[in-house]
């Protein structure tokens, strides 16, 4: 079976990059097979030190976990794990074998915890906080692993309101420090627009259209895609609003007689 066909997609380097589309499009399969987790046809290649391209399935586990991070829209969470033994789990990639973790590797899992405000829950149990606070945990075991490429699904799925916009202020801001690429995958249209640079809109495993996201949230485009009725207010950059706001706009709905 087919799951994605012709999508054909450069990303370059600091650049962020969100998938949006229907359920049942392609975003999440996208997502894995960039990661290195899901068999491919086709070619797939990551450009390392020295500008050097190789294609993805020929790196060894360790290495591509050294570039690229992956948080999952729904990880497993392991019973009676504190935090931040589940977050040192992002610098294995970096430990030779039977190599212990260190000194360094604990500072850089309490600067993760840290810039996700979650220092104060680093000796608590993973399964007795919140979902949002679950979310941002795997968020930062992602970040302890210092990779180049940042790839989320759904970051923001269980996430309120203010969390949701200071995970991916966050992430926005490592963009710059740290020289992370993102490619995340995103249903609030709204928020995907105001953050990426660019946005993939896929449709039964097909690329729709790829483009700015004033070129993708299109009113007509998303109606069709969606099959809804959406109103797009255009960005208005000096409100400080970077992307097109979509509205759903409820159907008509015909008097009871």
């Amino acid at each position: 079976m087919t799951l994605l066909d012709g999508v054909d997609l450069d990303v370059t380097a600091g650049e962020w990059v969100t998938i949006v589309g229907p359920n049942g499009a392609g975003k999440s399969t996208l997502l894995r097979v960039m990661a290195g987790l899901q068999p491919y046809e086709g070619s797939l290649r990551l450009t390392l030190e020295r500008s050097r391209d190789v294609e993805v399935r020929a790196l060894p586990a360790r290495q591509l976990a050294r570039t690229v991070a992956t948080v999952a829209q729904h990880p497993e969470v392991p019973v009676g794990m504190m935090v931040v033994d589940y977050v040192l789990l992002g610098r294995t990639a970096h430990l030779g074998l039977l190599q212990r973790d260190g000194g360094r590797d604990r500072r850089i899992v309490m600067d993760s915890l840290a810039q996700l405000e979650l220092a104060a829950f680093a000796e608590r149990r993973l399964e007795t906080l919140s979902g949002g606070e679950q979310q941002r945990v795997f968020l930062a075991r992602a970040l302890a692993q210092q990779p180049s490429v940042l790839l989320l699904d759904e970051p923001t799925s269980a996430l309120d309101l203010g969390h949701q916009l200071d995970v991916l202020e966050l992430v926005d801001r490592l963009r710059g420090s740290a020289g992370l690429t993102v490619v995340s995958t995103m249903h609030d249209l709204t928020l995907a627009g105001e953050f990426a640079d660019r946005l993939v809109l896929l449709d039964r495993g097909r690329v729709v259209r790829v483009g700015s996201p004033t070129e993708v949230l299109e009113p007509g485009l998303l109606g069709e895609t969606y099959r809804a009725s959406v109103r797009v207010l255009p960005a208005a950059p000096a409100s400080g609003r970077r992307g097109p706001v979509v509205i759903p706009v409820r159907s008509e709905i015909p008097p009871v007689r």
